[in-house]
């Protein structure tokens, strides 16, 4: 039986504009080089993509001030073709961030929040009002977007845009994508938080060099993206990697999902937090955020506190059977340790990766290269961003996909 057409066999029209949007400023010859086409081809499409208005030539930075003759022409995404927003709602704050089409940054703006879960109305109000600063922010009104992408931590339908379950919302099976289009008047695309991230990573960052990677956030929850062959993994019904709710204790410590013995609850946040507010006796802080109690814990652990190092010496522990998991299952070429966390070398110290590779097959050969990206939410909504000028790009090319079907 033929396969259908689908992520895995998309049309060349789609891999010359995605080869072109990944290196940023590319000539053509090395388009056709890199996708083992003809010349002539890649030279037909880049006109068409050209007329579309996606793309367009720009000349080629010189190797040396002695060089002569001609500059060569290189072609690029058009920046002004298409804006689009991408927001990461968390239980902390939300981030926002507006984008040009090439992917650079117009704008960001973030809002602190009241942490816990809300309900669907309330949790609009709040992404509404964000949208509205960010966009003002870039000079434009909301309308002037193509389309706006919502990350969220939790388990999503990215299809339906329905989050099944997520920690900032009271409720399950929220029509969340649905809703916000309805509100926003826009085009929304919702996924997985961690796997936006990944998509970040593949757009903007070292994924852009890479076939396979993986990435592990590490912050209120844990987190999993993985690349396989260019194109983000999600499973079967899209709820695939779901890292941080891998077993790895039976009838174990509590989860916020619900269940027992699950990864995060032993190395997210709230689980440090609530270790520590029972071996240090923290009772009295009850009334503090998160954050605040996980930044006294590092700090009692820096200063030597034996309870608060094994604390985190524990959470080290539980990190390296989840990354030797990881590497035993998928083996990816590269492990990137992602979120604002990773500031806490506790995590990534020389022990962790050490028992890792004890952990994983004996092969005879060297793991997979660690990476670490501490970054801040705004690069949640980077990856939000991503996935809508992903969506943005697929409604471009799809009379292309057609004709290829017929």
């Amino acid at each position: 039986m033929i396969p259908p057409l689908s992520d895995t066999l998309r049309p060349l029209r789609q891999q010359v504009f995605e080869q072109i949007r990944a290196a940023g400023l590319i000539p053509r010859v090395h388009v056709a080089k890199d996708l083992g086409v003809s010349p002539a081809s890649v030279t037909t499409i880049t006109s068409e993509l050209i007329e579309a208005g996606l793309i367009e030539e720009a000349a080629a930075p010189r190797d040396s001030e002695t060089s002569r003759g001609r500059p060569a022409v290189s072609l690029r995404v058009r920046p002004d073709a298409h804006r689009v927003a991408g927001m990461k709602l968390s239980d902390r704050e939300h981030t926002a961030v507006v984008v040009d089409f090439s992917g650079q940054l117009i704008a960001s703006e973030a809002i602190a929040r009241t942490p816990g879960a809300m309900d669907l109305n309330t949790l609009l109000d709040a992404s509404e009002i964000l949208l509205d600063r960010v966009c003002a922010k870039a000079g434009i009104s909301r309308h002037d977007l193509s389309a706006v992408g919502l990350g969220v931590p939790g388990f999503v339908d990215r299809s339906g845009g329905v989050a099944l379950w997520s920690p900032v919302l009271l409720d399950r099976r929220v029509p969340l994508g649905p809703a916000a289009a309805a509100r926003f008047g826009l085009p929304v695309h919702v996924d997985n938080d961690a796997n936006l991230v990944t998509l970040a990573e593949l757009w903007f960052g070292v994924g852009r060099k890479l076939s396979d990677f993986a990435v592990v956030t590490i912050e209120h929850g844990v987190g999993m993206g993985l690349v396989l062959n260019h194109r983000i993994y999600r499973g079967a019904q899209g709820l695939g990697m779901e890292l941080g709710h891998t077993k790895v204790q039976l009838d174990g410590a509590l989860c916020r999902c619900g269940q027992r013995g699950c990864l995060e609850a032993y190395i997210a946040d709230y689980a440090l937090v609530r270790e520590a507010t029972t071996a240090l006796n923290w009772t009295y802080k009850e009334s503090r955020s998160v954050g605040v109690l996980l930044e006294s814990l590092y700090d009692h652990a820096k200063a030597g506190n034996t309870a608060a190092r094994s604390i985190f010496r524990r959470a080290g522990r539980y990190l390296a059977v989840g990354l030797a998991n990881v590497v035993n299952l998928f083996d990816p070429e590269l492990i990137i340790l992602s979120g604002d966390r990773m500031r806490y070398d506790y995590l990534y110290a020389a022990d962790t990766l050490a028992e890792m590779e004890a952990l994983m097959l004996n092969t005879g050969r060297k793991g997979p290269k660690i990476e670490i990206h501490a970054w801040g939410d705004l690069l949640w909504a980077h990856g939000a961003a991503a996935l809508a000028l992903s969506a943005v790009t697929e409604d471009l090319l799809v009379p292309a996909r057609d004709m290829a079907a017929q």
